[in-house]
Formats: C-alpha cells, sequence, structure tokens
C-alpha cells in the first residue's frame, strides 16, 4: 500500500477557459519518458476521432512541440492581450518554441514563468474545444503549480515507462496531483515493449507490467501500453506524428486506444462533478 498522502491545500475555485470544455494535463515525474510524444500524438488522435483540439505546450524550458508537428510558424498577436494560436494536423497550438526559435535557452525565475503560462492559458484565442491538452514539464515545480492555480483542470495523464527508475518518480507525480485535488484520469506506460519484425516475438526492453502495477497500488486507471516502434520515434523526428496517418498505421493502435481510455476517463470525471449530492439524513 502506498504511504497515507500529507493533506494538501483545500481546493480552490479556478475559472474554465472559455468555450474548452476540458482541460488534459499530460505530466511525468522525470523527463525522457516520452511525454511530449505522448501529448502531442493524443491531441492529435483525439482531433481524427472527432474532437476539436488544442495543445499548449507548457515545457517552457524544453518546447519540443513545434519540432513534433513541424511548425516554425509564428502565432499573430493582435493587440497585448489577444494571441491567434497556430494550426497544424488540425490542431491549435501555441508554444515558446514558436515564439523563442532557435538555441537562445530561457534562464526564467518562477514570476516570468508564471506570467508566460497564464498568458498561454487567457490571451490566447482557442475558440471552442473539446480538449485542451497541455504538455507540462517533467517534475513538479512552479509551472505544475501556476497551472493548477490558475484554470479548472480536467485531470491529469502521467506518463512513465516500465523501468523502476521512472516509476519512482510517478509517485510523486501522482501525489502531488493529489494533494492539490486534480483528478488522475491514469497513468500511461510509454516505450512499453518491442514487436521483433524478424521473430514476431514481444520484447520487454524496459520490464513489463510495472505501470499497469503502480496504477492498481495507487488505484487510479491503467490508460493503455504504448510500443516502442522506430515509427513513433521518426515522425516526432520529422514533424510528422505518427497519429496523423491513422489508427492503422504502424504504432497507431495503441495510440488511439490510449485517447479513446483518456477521452472515456474525462467523460466520467465530468460526470461524476455535475452528478448531484445526495444528503441521507
Amino acid at each position: 500500500m502506498p504511504p497515507a498522502p500529507m493533506p494538501g491545500p483545500a481546493p480552490q475555485k479556478t475559472a474554465p477557459i472559455p468555450g474548452v470544455k476540458n482541460l488534459i494535463a499530460v505530466a511525468s515525474g522525470k523527463g525522457g519518458v516520452g511525454k511530449t510524444t505522448v501529448a502531442v500524438n493524443l491531441a492529435i488522435a483525439l482531433k481524427n476521432l472527432g474532437g476539436a483540439i488544442g495543445l499548449l505546450d507548457a515545457d517552457v524550458y524544453g518546447p519540443n512541440v513545434p519540432l513534433m508537428l513541424g511548425s516554425a510558424e509564428q502565432p499573430r498577436a493582435l493587440d497585448e492581450r489577444t494571441i491567434i494560436p497556430v494550426e497544424s494536423y488540425g490542431v491549435k497550438m501555441i508554444s515558446m518554441g514558436l515564439l523563442n526559435p532557435g538555441d537562445k535557452p530561457l534562464i526564467w525565475r518562477g514570476p516570468m514563468l508564471h506570467s508566460v503560462i497564464q498568458q498561454f492559458l487567457r490571451s490566447v484565442q482557442w475558440g471552442e474545444l473539446d480538449y485542451l491538452v497541455v504538455d507540462l514539464p517533467p517534475g513538479t515545480g512552479d509551472v505544475q503549480l501556476t497551472l493548477i492555480q490558475s484554470v479548472a483542470i480536467t485531470g491529469a495523464v502521467v506518463v512513465t515507462t516500465p523501468s523502476i527508475v521512472s516509476l519512482a518518480d510517478v509517485r510523486k507525480a501522482i501525489e502531488m496531483f493529489r494533494q492539490v485535488h486534480v483528478d488522475i484520469l491514469g497513468v500511461v506506460e510509454n516505450m512499453s515493449y518491442f514487436n521483433c519484425p524478424h521473430c514476431q516475438e514481444r520484447i520487454d526492453v524496459f520490464g513489463h507490467g510495472e505501470g499497469q502495477r503502480m496504477a492498481q497500488i495507487f488505484g487510479v486507471p491503467f490508460l493503455g501500453e504504448i510500443e516502442i516502434d522506430p515509427q513513433i520515434r521518426i515522425g516526432g523526428d520529422t514533424g510528422k506524428p505518427v497519429a496523423s496517418f491513422g489508427e492503422d498505421a504502424p504504432g497507431g493502435k495503441s495510440i488511439y486506444a490510449m485517447a479513446r481510455n483518456v477521452a472515456a476517463r474525462a467523460a466520467a470525471v465530468n460526470a461524476a462533478s455535475s452528478a448531484p449530492t445526495v444528503q441521507i439524513l
């Protein structure tokens, strides 16, 4: 059994973004688990399943979403408080990588991070969206707290790999969201296994089943396994995400299965939050 969580702050009343029905935070306890790959492909899969989708790249220090979407277009600013997002693969997108292109690093402290995330949330004209997917930086820092304190979040998707080292940090991410009263939509195990093209056998490169066991320990849903497929890596490197080629593309089935599970969990959370409270006398 996991240790009992420390009591967190009382849930704050946060306003939703006008026109955005669901805000999905994609998080990880550590870097290198493919969180942005999951966020980008989740957004495109949800769009191809019929949704109106936005993608906010909140990983300010490592804004890789534009590269993975093959976009270098700069967003237009109509005025100081009105930013028009760019669009790629039918997904509306904003990223610091579009505003600060190239190799120049951002050396920012917390208040500056808070300001840019607030602008991305409130000044970008997202329009009517079924889902706004937010790619968070790894860890449990300033950006995560700014998002949680600034806007109503439907729930969080926590990305891990099967390795024990990754799972140690998953615990921290899950506990963080629980302490600030954000629903966990579930855990995604990325780089879960490799299907050998020669022998057709499954090879568990980083272990197997640890993500599902972690979900069971913490009592949260397991959203699925995403396999190791060269096309997923190539798609991210070339700006042509696997999800954009459809469910039957190499590596596509597990991504679309995960996207359906995320959508189902978001619907369940919304239904639970809108259910009337029954008072027993």
